[in-house]
C-alpha cells in the first residue's frame, strides 16, 4: 500500500503508552464484509453490512473499493448522481479518482489522499477513474465512508474539501513497529488535517507483523476498525480479526489490536460521538424523517438539488467490443 509513509519511523512523535487504569476495550461484534458492485460496476466490500446503526452512529456506510488490478479498458467510475443530509469522505490508497460536482468542486486523488464532501442541502457529483487509468490499467484500492449530518446541519451549505496525503498527521507506536496516519480529529493531541461537521476521528494504522497498538480512545466515542488486507487480532481478548472484517467495540479508554502473519495489518480506524438522532435512508439521501426523505427525492427530480455544468459533463468514454 503506497500511501504516505516517511523513510524513517524513530523520527516521528510516539503514541504514549496506556496508563495503569486504562480499560482495554473488548470487541463487541466482528464481521465480514460481503462483496458487491457500484456504479459502474467495480468491486466493493461493504464493511457494515449486517451491523446496526447504533453500533455505527455516527457513521452510515463503508466501502471497500478493490483492491482489484485492473486490465486496460476495465476502470469504472459512477455517472453522475445527488447526495443530501450528509458527508462522502473516499480516501485512496492505490490508483487514482477524480471528483466533480454541481458546486464547482472537484479534484483528484491518489496514494493517501482523502476528498471530503458535505454533501448538506444537496448537490450532483461524479466519480471516475482519470482516462490515462482507463486506457493502460493498474491497481485501484480505497475506501470510501458515509458520514451523518445532525438534523440541524442536513441542509447546510455544500462544501469541498481536497485532503493531501502528505497533510495527514504522521505517529508512530511507542516501538515503532506500528504507524499511524492521522485523517481527522485528534489522536493523543495530534490533529489530522480534515474539518468535521461531527466529532469523529479517522485514521490509517499498519502494522507490522508481530507489532501492537495501543490507541488512546475518548470513552464518549464510539469506536471500528477494518482490517483492510493482513491478520492480526483486535481488543483486549485478542479476537482474531483478518482482511475484510469489521471489528465494532464495547466502551473503555484504549483499542487495541496486534498484527500476526508475514504481511503488515492495515487497518481503517473510525470513531465519533453518536448523533443520537433517527434516521431516514434511501438510496443517495439520509434525513431524519420519511417526509424529509420524499422532499429529497422531489427536489431532485425537479433540479433543486443542482444543475451539472457543461463543461462538467464527461466525455462519452468507447466501450470495448
Amino acid at each position: 500500500m503506497p500511501a504516505v509513509t516517511p523513510h524513517d519511523l524513530l523520527v516521528l512523535p510516539r503514541l504514549p503508552k496506556p496508563a495503569p487504569a486504562a480499560t482495554i476495550r473488548t470487541v463487541r461484534r466482528l464481521t465480514t464484509a460481503p462483496r458487491g458492485y457500484e456504479g459502474e460496476g467495480f468491486p466493493v466490500r461493504r464493511a457494515f453490512a449486517g451491523v446496526s446503526h447504533s453500533e455505527l452512529d455516527p457513521f452510515l456506510h463503508l466501502d471497500q473499493m478493490g483492491e482489484v488490478d485492473y486490465a486496460p479498458g476495465e476502470p469504472r467510475g459512477t455517472a453522475w448522481h445527488p447526495h443530501r443530509g450528509f458527508e462522502t469522505v473516499t480516501y485512496m490508497i492505490d490508483g487514482t479518482m477524480e471528483h466533480r460536482d454541481s458546486h464547482g468542486g472537484g479534484g483528484r486523488i491518489s496514494n493517501g489522499d482523502t476528498q471530503w464532501m458535505t454533501a448538506g442541502g444537496g448537490i450532483l457529483h461524479i466519480e471516475t477513474p482519470p482516462e490515462k487509468l482507463v486506457m493502460s490499467g493498474g491497481l485501484f484500492h480505497g475506501m470510501q465512508l458515509w458520514v451523518n449530518l445532525p438534523r440541524a446541519k442536513k441542509m447546510t451549505a455544500p462544501r469541498y474539501q481536497d485532503i493531501r496525503g502528505k497533510a495527514s498527521t504522521l505517529v508512530a507506536t511507542p516501538d515503532g513497529g506500528g504507524l499511524l496516519r492521522v485523517i481527522a480529529g485528534e489522536i493523543a493531541g495530534h490533529r489530522g488535517p480534515g474539518s468535521t461537521q461531527t466529532p469523529i476521528t479517522l485514521a490509517h494504522v499498519t502494522l507490522q507483523p508481530g507489532a501492537r497498538l495501543d490507541l488512546p480512545w475518548r470513552r464518549d466515542h464510539n469506536a471500528l476498525v477494518y482490517a483492510m488486507s493482513g491478520k492480526g487480532s483486535a481488543g483486549a481478548e485478542k479476537r482474531p480479526l483478518r482482511s475484510g472484517q469489521l471489528a465494532t467495540f464495547w466502551t473503555g479508554d484504549t483499542l487495541r489490536a496486534e498484527a500476526a502473519g508475514p504481511r503488515p495489518l492495515e487497518l481503517f480506524v473510525m470513531g465519533g460521538r453518536p448523533i443520537g438522532e433517527p434516521v431516514a435512508m434511501h438510496g443517495p439521501f439520509v434525513m431524519t424523517t420519511r417526509a424529509e426523505l420524499a422532499r429529497a427525492w422531489e427536489d431532485w427530480k425537479k433540479g433543486r438539488l443542482g444543475v451539472v455544468p457543461a463543461k462538467r459533463l464527461a466525455p462519452e468514454r468507447k466501450r470495448r467490443s
